[in-house]
């Protein structure tokens, strides 16, 4: 394919992309007894004043470094290069670090870093759509590493464009050691109101299923959306990629795509993102949830207190009850099994060799989605299957009534109003079947794990997206 990205993938890649070396401090004076060991890369780590930006767009990056010393910041694009993983863009630097502080929690358990920019920089133009990482190495006796991450998006017609799930990211970030959404002081998995949390801050090491701190200040991108964006790089095919907030924001993103792709853990959504997303695939994108537990919390987003910026933190509201109007099927909690075909004669097996019982092992995990509670004109189940480590789950849907969930996973898909498809894998684990990137950490859990990359699950993604392009070729068409 002649596309930016295939041209983007024959430049030079490089492996140092990587972390190597990740120092953490006990630095728990003052902040509180009960904060984790580990949760942070106190060394060094910073964040980004934003989480997406136009090329020709300045972004700032507030950098912390413990104790006081020089530091350089290395930019990567993610994507697949070789097999590398990354294309080493600019090196910024070296400048002066210094410590700057932790934040006092607010009642809502909130910590908004006010933090002094310690770099600028401005996007270059001929910078493409892609996730970008900031490697910051610290130059002293010991060269600690962490990560910030951004997303350069593009307004431009693509084929796909495919929307990082940052805001979940940010609701299970502990940074500093306990501060996430769902930690009100006492309970480090609740879940009700008057908690909130802010992009003003690192993202700390990830503490769910996997311990990657090598993966320090990436989010969950590199444990569970990377191997996508890998693959479908890898294809040749053309993609662009947003952030979370720019399906809330910037919604006109979504008029330059054929294909729309939630990636990963896709958990926390906007009402807005809700009806933008309903809106595009009623004009004819095509939606696949390559995602688990997604739009399964619906949030409201704050303006900073530090810096007055727009949708910089946010608070839980309640439970998304209409999720399986858009998704065709409904969110639960977790649950691990066997992905088992029920319609082998789908055009989406095609070139599978797959039939009625067949399983692709292990795909379903940690968080799931089940059967649809409503119908939906066209609507079909391709995959079926028991779960383990799962308890069936009541959910009241949007009229109101209380269903209850047969604890069984369900991968759906139907046919949107003008030869658009929504498709449903139902597992956040989608993408482990794609590929195995350098940096990726393997998902595995308490009751299952993915056994890698497998051809079957590569053919179903082929076959989505070659319908999707094939059927509706005048949505959108690449540059």
């Amino acid at each position: 394919m002649g596309n930016l990205i295939a041209n983007e993938n024959t430049q030079t890649g490089t492996l140092n992309w990587q972390l190597t070396q990740y120092e953490f401090e006990e630095l728990n004076s003052g902040l509180g007894s009960n904060l984790i060991p580990g949760a942070r890369s106190a060394a060094i780590e910073g964040y980004a004043s934003q989480t997406s930006v136009y090329p020709g767009e300045s972004i700032d990056f507030m950098v912390s470094t413990l104790p006081a010393c020089r530091f350089i910041v290395d930019i990567f694009r993610l994507g697949y290069y070789g097999g590398t993983g990354g294309r080493h863009m600019l090196q910024l630097g070296p400048f002066e670090g210094e410590e700057q502080p932790v934040p006092p929690e607010t009642v809502e358990r909130l910590r908004e870093c006010e933090w002094q920019p310690s770099v600028t920089l401005r996007i270059p133009d001929e910078w493409i759509s892609g996730v970008y990482l900031a490697k910051l190495t610290k130059q002293a006796s010991l060269r600690a590493q962490s990560y910030l991450v951004f997303v350069v998006k593009q307004r431009r017609k693509t084929d796909i464009l495919v929307q990082v799930s940052d805001l979940t990211w940010q609701a299970y970030n502990k940074w500093p050691g306990t501060s996430s959404l769902y930690d009100d002081g006492s309970n480090p998995w609740f879940t009700g109101p008057n908690v909130r949390v802010s992009f003003d801050r690192p993202y700390g090491k990830y503490f769910q299923v996997v311990d990657s701190p090598l993966s320090c200040g990436s989010g969950e991108f590199l444990l569970w959306e990377f191997p996508l964006a890998y693959w479908l790089e890898a294809e040749g095919y053309d993609v662009t990629y947003c952030s979370n907030l720019d399906l809330h924001s910037d919604p006109s993103l979504l008029e330059t795509c054929q294909v729309f792709i939630s990636a990963g853990h896709d958990e926390y959504w906007t009402r807005d993102m809700y009806r933008h997303a309903s809106a595009a695939r009623d004009h004819g994108v095509s939606l696949l949830f390559l995602s688990g537990n997604a739009v399964y919390h619906e949030i409201i987003p704050y303006a900073s207190n530090v810096t007055d910026a727009p949708n910089r933190s946010f608070a839980r509201q309640q439970r998304f009850v209409d999720e399986h109007e858009l998704m065709g099927a409904a969110s639960f909690a977790s649950g691990y099994g066997d992905w088992t075909v029920v319609n082998p004669e789908h055009w989406v097996f095609a070139g599978t060799g797959m039939k009625a019982g067949d399983c692709i092992p292990g795909l379903i995990g940690w968080e799931y989605h089940g059967l649809p509670f409503k119908e939906i004109e066209g609507l079909e189940i391709l995959a079926h299957s028991d779960l383990v480590g799962n308890e069936p789950a009541a959910l009241e849907i949007a009229d109101g009534t209380l269903r209850m969930g047969d604890g069984k996973h369900a991968a759906v898909i139907y046919p949107g109003p003008r030869n658009n498809w929504v498709f449903n894998a139902g597992t956040i684990w989608w993408a482990e079947g794609l590929s195995n990137p350098p940096g990726h950490i393997p998902a595995s859990g308490t009751f299952g794990r993915v056994l890698g990359p497998d051809p079957r699950v590569q053919q179903i993604t082929r076959n989505l997206l070659a319908r999707c392009l094939r059927d509706n070729p005048d949505k959108a068409g690449a540059d």
